[in-house]
């Protein structure tokens, strides 16, 4: 495997993953979080005490809280949070040079402007090379080299398939695809969908009525996919279902565990500052449904999330409008 230099944006959990994984693959990384702090305990530790804790991290990572060196990377990860990954990117931009690849692995639609994530590098760093890359990975699993499979997309497949092999790792396999629509739609979703599957358990409501709406939010999935150009196939794949099914199915998921408070009774103030990291859900709901609203996109349960976390519905009243709609073909 060629050893480049790497640079990953954002120090999250999934982040600190990637950085990880790319580590292992024998490549020098550069990791970049805003804490000065968070990044001298990590040099110094070798843990991200703060998102990972408990796992041990490749001593290869160097962390920093200043400006990387864009120019001497051959490669950049972008896993800001979606909300904030305009301001980030903006900021970097003029040390990015042209062509560099630019691996978007961040889930979600910005509120402002209904972008997804590669829309919004190509309005603040044209000159990159973009990829998305999603798929069903929660951040321990990667650390802890379990198998996982992924979505790799790029603009075209020699470009994605090109870009592979410096991230795949022993235990992480890429797929690679040219449908970054699809990519993009399927990761952002499924976190909305989660947060609808973990009300429902969070209610107490069965194994029955949580499949079936995994089932219909796929349906939904697949409408507003098409609407936006994205093909079946990949949203029958990894980065739509598969990832649908893992984010659906745990509780390691963020947005899955937020849903079963709200089921529960918990309040989202409560929920959100319980916790440091960011339930991406909880933002590209309200994007979700005015974008959707904008294609004529029929999203009833994720219209009902929406409703949810705005505070204008309880999840039973959310429960009872749903099971209160006219009976339709399941093609439809």
């Amino acid at each position: 495997m060629t050893q480049i230099k790497a640079i990953v944006l954002g120090a999250g959990s999934w982040g600190t993953a990637l950085a990880n994984l790319l580590a292992h693959n024998g490549h020098d990384v550069t990791l970049w979080m805003r804490s000065a702090d968070q990044a001298a305990t990590i040099n110094a530790t070798h843990e991200n005490t703060a998102y990972l804790a408990g796992e041990t991290l490749h001593a290869g990572i160097t962390a920093t809280s200043e400006t990387p060196d864009f120019a001497s990377a051959a490669l950049c990860l972008s896993v800001i949070p979606a909300q904030h990954t305009r301001a980030q990117l903006a900021r970097f931009a003029p040390h990015i040079p042209a062509g560099l690849p630019v691996v978007l692995c961040s889930k979600g639609i910005e509120i402002a402007t209904l972008d997804f994530m590669n829309e919004v590098l190509a309005e603040t760093v044209p000159q990159a090379t973009a990829f998305v890359l999603s798929g069903p990975s929660f951040a321990r699993d990667v650390v802890r080299g379990l198998p996982t499979a992924v979505t790799l997309a790029g603009s075209s497949l020699d470009a994605a398939d090109a870009l592979a092999p410096l991230i795949q790792g022993a235990t992480f396999r890429p797929y690679t695809t040219d449908d970054m629509a699809g990519a993009e739609v399927g990761g952002a979703v499924k976190n909305v969908l989660a947060i609808a599957c973990g009300i429902i358990l969070g209610m107490g409501l069965g194994q029955s009525a949580h499949a079936a709406l995994i089932a219909r939010g796929f349906a939904e999935m697949n409408r507003l996919g098409a609407a936006l150009g994205a093909r079946a196939e990949t949203l029958s794949g990894l980065c739509g279902l598969g990832d649908l099914v893992l984010t659906c199915s745990s509780t390691q998921s963020r947005n899955m565990s937020c849903g079963m408070k709200l089921g529960q009774g918990e309040s989202l103030a409560d929920i959100l500052a319980s916790r440091n990291s960011v339930t991406e859900g909880v933002a590209t709901a309200p994007a979700l449904v005015r974008l959707a609203a904008k294609h004529n996109v029929d999203m009833p349960i994720c219209q009902a999330v929406n409703a949810v976390l705005a505070g204008d519905i309880t999840p039973s009243e959310a429960l009872a409008q749903l099971l209160a709609r006219p009976l339709k073909s399941e093609a439809e």
